[in-house]
């Protein structure tokens, strides 16, 4: 498995976005640990999770709870960086909302580690900007996180060039991640990726694919992804990510998957070489 940098960690170069087993339309529980352990077992070494992945207001953490028992039962779990994030929660009835005050950062951090069942989170990311609490002080919560030992890591999600900037200015030149959606469909996240490459930040594409409604359409969607994927007998799914690996030496994909079949699909973008005229291709697309 090829791999790249998370800060002073080494990582598969495609992760694993682990959100789709614990939302709407997710697996049972015995398919979750499977595709758990078909990243692990094909050399996965990021997981990404959220405090706010679950349905029920009832079940908050459901999918920071799966990771950590699919982990403790794999003789790999140790060798894997979890980043989980939070600030973005979900009531319980399909909506969503934030809480980006320190001191609700403070609380789900903690409530984070106890489910995650470690001493200190190996990546932990402030999920989504609150306009009603000034990005400072969100941040800033992040850095007294790091600074008590209780994350090794700090990143920022769903961020504008501005505050990412601002973001690793607070951190003290601490920022070690972006993660922003980028996909062959949404490609307004260009600057951000641009600044993480500037600055040596990684650049975590969620929903890389579409998302999980448009995930299956993308070959459909894209003629370009499909033809090329046709000349090399690959996925439109496996040169959608090569396409991203290329882009960057900082980017790290995360594709969601709830099937260990899709798992193991993505995992050999690592090993698929575009050429130049591909890219450009693609990039035109």
């Amino acid at each position: 498995m090829h791999t790249r940098r998370i800060g002073d960690v080494e990582v598969s170069a495609v992760g694993l976005g682990a959100m789709p087993m614990s939302i709407e339309g997710r697996p049972d529980e015995a398919r979750s640990l499977a595709t758990l352990h078909a990243a692990l077992d094909a050399g996965v070494t990021l997981i990404d999770t959220a405090d706010a992945y679950h349905l029920g207001a009832d079940e908050v953490g459901h999918n920071e709870i799966l990771i950590a028992k699919a982990l403790a039962s794999h003789e790999r779990g140790g060798e894997v960086l979890v980043a989980t994030k939070g600030g973005h929660l979900r009531p319980g009835d399909g909506s969503w909302t934030r809480d980006g005050s320190p001191a609700h950062l403070k609380r789900a951090c903690e409530a984070s580690l106890r489910r995650l069942g470690v001493e200190a989170i190996g990546l932990y990311q402030f999920h989504r900007p609150d306009p009603r609490v000034p990005y400072a002080e969100s941040v800033g919560a992040l850095r007294e996180l790091l600074d008590e030992g209780k994350i090794r890591m700090a990143g920022v999600s769903n961020a504008d060039p501005e505050q990412i900037r601002q973001a690793d200015e607070i951190l003290g030149g601490r920022l070690v991640s972006v993660q922003n959606q980028f996909s062959p469909a949404f490609r307004s996240s260009e600057p951000e990726l641009r600044l993480c490459d500037e600055l040596g930040i990684a650049f975590l594409p969620w929903s890389p694919f579409g998302g999980i409604s448009r995930a299956g359409e993308l070959g459909s969607a894209h003629a370009a992804f499909a033809r090329i994927a046709q000349a090399h007998g690959v996925s439109a799914h496996q040169v959608c990510l090569a396409w991203m690996l290329a882009k960057s030496p900082v980017v790290v994909p995360i594709p969601g998957a709830s099937r260990p079949e899709s798992v193991r699909d993505s995992v050999r973008a690592a090993d698929l070489v575009l050429t130049a005229g591909e890219i450009a291709e693609l990039d035109a697309a």
